[in-house]
């Protein structure tokens, strides 16, 4: 039975690993973890790590009913990801399947004080994930389809992304809303020597919504771009980017195919660029109803301020506040501050799920006033909504 207000969320998986690092005074990492030392560490937090558990998850917090679709391995890391998952709600790991050929990806997150956190990863049964995995009984009952992270998921990204390009040929054939999220590959990996604007051309023509970084879009589409704001001095890229990059960037994003692009901006908020009404309607079921409210827009939603514990998830989370607006059929700028809104609470938890609150109490928290992060943009055309807090372009600069 077709459930228009329901989703898939397929893709990457793994079991995340936090040693609690919080007694370390900021900058004293570098200082400590050098070859021989001991440094104690506190408990360390086991959880489901990828877009598929932080993204389905915080979905079905906010009240969207999910299946999920993913590998782990038989083992005791899969076992125990697939128990997580389950205490959840029983329905959300009847899709994740155990390999016997290969161990689960599981990946240790260092989260320094006063630093950004970085990654050990093993891929594990992500690299031998393809479009044969999935379920298109359940993409084909969904409103929306949502994959994430072919760039560390090597049938993906191989021989030009064909793997990736028939998951979203058969998804999209199936009349549901596709939805797809990157990460940001290690530059010297397979997955970050792929020829991924190749990929991207091929592949986004079947993506309605594409939700990337800006750091993924930049070192996909423009590396030179990415390689001259990552190395601009003290400056972070984040910190370099403007609306007119923004725009730029995404008006590429809507030659290609896709009909929204959702870019994430990290402590800067989040950028939606959306098509015109007759390209929203060809979105499939998970379509606005209000095609002319959707279209033809440009908005910048700031961050709420929170007391950040850890960034795990915070991207994926910040999605699935998007993808639960829109099945709602809210109004942009509503959906806009809802997202970074559930991507607030996210950071208030080491994890990247046990933040997320329900639909009503996060919306509950933007109608009280929730102060938000200050973003002043004084690019030609860009005004901020008092009611919604998000900025709006007014007329179109290209």
């Amino acid at each position: 039975m077709i459930d228009k207000f329901s989703a898939v969320v397929a893709g990457h998986i793994c079991l995340d690993m936090i040693p609690n690092l919080e007694h370390l005074k900021p900058g004293q990492f570098s200082e400590l973890f050098q070859p021989g030392r001991l440094i104690v560490a506190g408990a360390v937090t086991f959880a489901p790590g990828g877009p598929v558990p932080n993204t389905g998850i915080a979905m079905h917090r906010l009240g969207v009913p999910v299946d999920l679709i993913a590998r782990v391995g038989a083992d005791p890391f899969g076992q125990i990801v697939r128990d997580i998952i389950a205490a959840q709600g029983a329905r959300l790991a009847q899709g994740i399947t155990a390999d016997e050929r290969s161990g689960t990806s599981y990946t240790v997150i260092i989260c320094p004080p006063g630093m950004d956190r970085f990654f050990l990863h093993c891929p594990g049964t992500n690299d031998s994930f393809c479009a044969e995995d999935i379920d298109l009984r359940l993409v084909a009952q969904a409103g929306i389809f949502h994959f994430g992270y072919p760039p560390i998921m090597r049938r993906m990204y191989m021989e030009g992304g064909s793997g990736l390009l028939e998951v979203y040929r058969q998804a999209k054939a199936t009349g549901t809303t596709t939805s797809l999220d990157m990460t940001l590959p290690d530059p010297s990996s397979p997955g970050g020597q792929a020829d991924w604007a190749a990929i991207l051309e091929s592949v986004l023509p079947y993506v309605d919504i594409f939700a990337p970084s800006i750091e993924e879009l930049l070192f996909m589409l423009r590396r030179e771009t990415y390689d001259e704001l990552s190395q601009a001095g003290n400056a972070g890229l984040l910190d370099q980017v403007t609306p007119e990059l923004l725009s730029d960037v995404s008006s590429e994003l809507l030659w290609l195919g896709v009909k929204m692009a959702v870019i994430k901006l990290g402590e800067r908020g989040l950028y939606l660029r959306t098509a015109g009404a007759a390209q929203l309607g060809q979105m499939g079921r998970g379509a606005p109803a209000d095609l002319a409210a959707w279209a033809d827009q440009e908005l910048w939603a700031p961050c709420f301020q929170v007391e950040v514990v850890g960034t795990t998830g915070a991207g994926d989370a910040t999605i699935a506040g998007f993808l639960s607006g829109l099945l709602r059929d809210l109004p942009p700028l509503q959906v806009m501050a809802a997202a970074v809104g559930v991507g607030a609470c996210d950071v208030e938890a080491a994890d990247a799920t046990s933040g997320i609150r329900s639909w009503e109490e996060t919306l509950g928290r933007i109608a009280a006033g929730w102060p938000q992060h200050s973003l002043v943009l004084s690019a030609p055309g860009w005004d901020r909504d008092e009611a919604s807090g998000v900025w709006r372009l007014k007329c179109s600069l290209f």
